[in-house]
């Protein structure tokens, strides 16, 4: 026996708006797309991507600090509308029985 499990570790990324560390599945990916935030729930799209809770609290700290600018490395700042939009969406589907 070799001691090790077979448990698989599962990757983690920290939140860029409460930095917190959480499971990747847990958070929501965030890509710069024209100068756009562009939620990227699949996890597909090319380039930098930035992690959040899908939460708005998350969301408006994020906005706040500017990490998504700083985090995707933009040379400017990017428009947040969409995103707010889509997690907006997503909150009101989870309390929603």
């Amino acid at each position: 026996m070799s001691g090790r499990t077979h448990a698989r570790a599962c990757p983690e990324r920290t939140c860029v708006g409460c930095r917190e560390r959480a499971a990747k599945k847990d958070l929501l990916r965030i890509v710069a797309v024209e100068g756009d935030c562009v939620p990227d729930h699949r996890g597909t799209l090319p380039g930098r991507g930035a992690y959040v809770h899908p939460a708005l609290v998350c969301l408006d700290l994020a906005v706040r600090r500017r990490a998504f600018t700083r985090a995707l490395r933009a040379p400017g700042a990017l428009d947040t509308a969409a995103l707010r939009h889509y997690v907006e969406q997503t909150v009101a589907e989870q309390a929603t029985p």
